[in-house]
């Protein structure tokens, strides 16, 4: 525990304990992305496209909760407001779909890039768009808790 509170207060000092944790669970979703490509494309037999968009709703289901919780840690006090946050996530996860499906047939049947190593491109493409749009657009303004149980003002 000693480990885990040095390295958290030294990333804080450092501004950079938001970056790390949606990195952490950002490789997380991207596991979850992967692990769902497979079983759909290679248990299932479904396609490329059908494959690509079941990882990319339980991906985007996984992120909204750990994003929510413990990378932004944002409270929303009623269904409205969730309502809309998710509808935000939602909204600019679609524009990373986007992103994520035109990279993948671009790099699998234009260029013939292996589905691994498209995949992996894309992944990367996608997690620094996602960090951008949800750290600018959907849980702005938020409070976190550091190490010290004191709330910091995010933005």
């Amino acid at each position: 525990m000693k480990l885990y509170i040095w390295f958290r207060t030294e990333l804080e000092k450092r501004k950079l304990w938001e970056v790390f944790i949606y990195l952490f669970f950002g490789g997380l979703a991207t596991i979850v992305n992967f692990v769902s490509f497979f079983i759909a494309q290679d248990v299932a037999g479904l396609g490329l496209v059908p494959s690509n968009t079941i990882s990319w709703l339980a991906a985007v289901l996984f992120a909204f909760v750990t994003n929510k919780l413990w990378v932004f840690h944002s409270k929303t006090e009623t269904p409205g407001e969730l309502a809309i946050e998710f509808g935000k996530f939602i909204f600019y996860r679609i524009l990373s779909y986007v992103l994520d499906m035109g990279a993948m047939l671009l790099l699998v049947n234009v260029l013939h890039v292996g589905d691994f190593w498209a995949k992996l491109i894309t992944q990367i493409l996608v997690v620094i768009a996602n960090y951008l749009f949800s750290k600018l657009f959907i849980f702005k303004g938020r409070t976190e808790t550091n190490v010290n149980g004191v709330e910091d003002e995010k933005r």
